[in-house]
C-alpha cells in the first residue's frame, strides 16, 4: 500500500522537519492539490552536451554548477532537488517521494528507482474514513498528519548516487545550504500559492515562514531564510540518509505527525527506519521509430503515457492543434486512463499486467474502438 501527495516542509527549531504541512497546507477547496499560477513564455535553449533544467532558476543554477565541476546527471539532480526543497516546498521536498530514471549512454543501460512514500505499518483500509464509516472529502482527508507516509526521496537519491554519483555526496548539499542561510527572494508563484491556500494557517510554523502577521502572503521578492533547513541538510550531507531516517530528525518527524492538531497520523520512527528505496524495471514502447521509456508501477504514469502513444500509433495523426487531433488524443487518453484505473497498482501488493497492457495486439484492438468522428459514449 502506497500513499501519494505526502510532502514535507522545514520548520523553525534545532532539527527541523514537520511533514504535516506543505502539500496539505497549499491545497484547499475542490481544486487540484496545487493550484495553477499561470505560465511565463520562455526562450528555447539548446546545449551541445549537457543541460540543467528545473522549475526554479536557483535550482537550475545549482545543477549547472555541479555539472561544471565534473558532476554527472545524478549529482546535478540531487543538488537541484535540495534547492527546490528550499524555494518551492509546496512541490519538491525530501519529506516526500519520487521516481528517477537514469540512462547510461555509454552502456545503453536504462535504470529506474522507486522512492515513493510508503504507508505507515499501522495503516489499514479504514485509515481515511470518518468514525461513522463515511468517506471525507479529498482535502479534508489530506490536510494534517494522517496522509503522511514514510518519505522516500533521500533514500532513493542516495541509492542512485551510490550507483552513478561522481562528486562526493556532501558536496551536493552545499548550494542549498548556502542559499538557505543567505536567503532567496520569494518567487511570484510561491507568493500566489501562499495567498491562495486557506489551510496554510492550520500550521503556525509554516504560516510564519510565508505569511505576514496579518495573515497576508509575504510579497514577491521578500527575502526568505531557512537556517533550520540548512542545519538539517548539513547533517544529512555529513552522515548520509541514515541521519534523516534514524535518530533525532526521525523522532521529530514522527512526533510532528502524531501530534498534528488536525488529523493526527500513524507514522512511527520504525516506519522511517524501515524504509527502503527500490530498483524497478522501466517500461518501454516503440512509437513511430522511437523507443520511449518511463517509470513502471507503482507509478501509473509511464504505462499510461505509453498506452496513449500505442493507441495513437494505429491512426494517422491529423495536423497538430486541429479539432481532429484533439479528438484523437482525447479518445486515446480516455481508453488508457480506463485501463489505468482498472489494472495498475503497486506490484508489491497486486499483480499488474504491464506486458499485457503494452502488447501491440492488445493496443491495436483497443485503438480500433476509437471512432475518428465521434466521442465514445456520445
Amino acid at each position: 500500500m502506497r500513499m501519494g501527495h505526502m510532502k514535507g516542509v522545514a520548520r523553525a527549531g534545532a532539527v527541523a522537519f514537520a511533514l504535516v504541512a506543505s502539500s496539505a497546507a497549499f491545497g484547499a477547496g475542490d481544486a487540484a492539490p496545487e493550484a495553477a499560477t499561470g505560465t511565463v513564455p520562455r526562450a528555447l535553449v539548446e546545449a551541445a552536451r549537457e543541460m540543467a533544467v528545473a522549475a526554479n532558476p536557483h535550482a537550475a543554477r545549482a545543477g549547472a554548477e555541479i555539472l561544471a565541476r565534473g558532476g554527472g546527471a545524478v549529482d546535478a539532480a540531487i543538488a537541484m532537488q535540495m534547492v527546490l526543497n528550499l524555494v518551492e516546498p509546496q512541490s519538491s521536498c525530501v519529506g516526500g517521494g519520487g521516481f528517477l530514471l537514469h540512462f547510461d549512454a555509454a552502456n545503453r543501460a536504462l535504470e529506474s528507482y522507486d522512492g515513493r512514500e510508503t504507508a505507515p505499518a499501522r495503516a489499514g483500509e479504514r485509515l481515511f474514513l470518518k468514525p461513522d464509516g463515511s468517506a471525507p472529502g479529498y482535502f479534508e482527508a489530506l490536510v494534517g498528519g494522517r496522509s503522511v507516509g514514510a518519505p522516500g526521496l533521500l533514500r532513493m537519491l542516495e541509492a542512485a548516487h551510490g550507483d552513478h554519483g561522481r562528486l562526493p555526496w556532501r558536496d551536493l548539499f552545499a548550494p542549498a545550504v548556502a542559499l538557505a542561510e543567505a536567503g532567496f527572494a520569494m518567487s511570484p508563484r510561491l507568493h500566489r500559492l501562499a495567498a491562495w491556500a486557506p489551510t496554510l494557517k492550520t500550521f503556525p510554523d509554516t504560516a510564519a515562514r510565508f505569511l505576514n502577521p496579518d495573515g497576508t502572503a509575504k510579497a514577491p521578492g521578500t527575502l526568505l531564510r531557512n537556517p533550520a533547513l540548512a542545519d538539517t541538510f548539513r547533517r544529512v550531507a555529513d552522515g548520509g540518509a541514515d541521519v534523516f531516517y534514524e535518530g533525532p530528525i526521525a523522532r521529530d518527524i514522527a512526533a510532528a505527525v502524531a501530534g498534528a492538531a488536525h488529523n493526527p497520523g500513524l507514522l512511527s520512527e520504525r516506519d522511517l527506519a524501515d524504509y527502503r528505496a527500490r530498483r524497478r524495471a522501466p517500461v518501454c514502447l516503440v512509437y513511430r521509430g522511437h523507443r520511449v521509456c518511463g517509470m513502471g508501477p507503482p507509478s501509473s504514469g509511464g504505462v499510461t503515457v505509453l498506452q496513449i502513444l500505442g493507441l495513437l500509433a494505429a491512426h494517422e495523426l491529423p495536423p497538430a492543434g486541429s479539432v481532429e487531433a484533439v479528438h484523437l488524443v482525447a479518445e486515446a487518453m480516455r481508453l488508457a486512463y480506463a485501463d489505468r484505473d482498472r489494472y495498475i497498482a503497486d506490484p508489491d501488493f497486486e499483480p499488474t499486467p504491464v506486458n499485457g497492457l503494452l502488447d501491440p495486439v492488445y493496443l491495436a484492438a483497443r485503438a480500433a474502438a476509437i471512432d475518428p468522428a465521434r466521442a465514445a459514449g456520445a
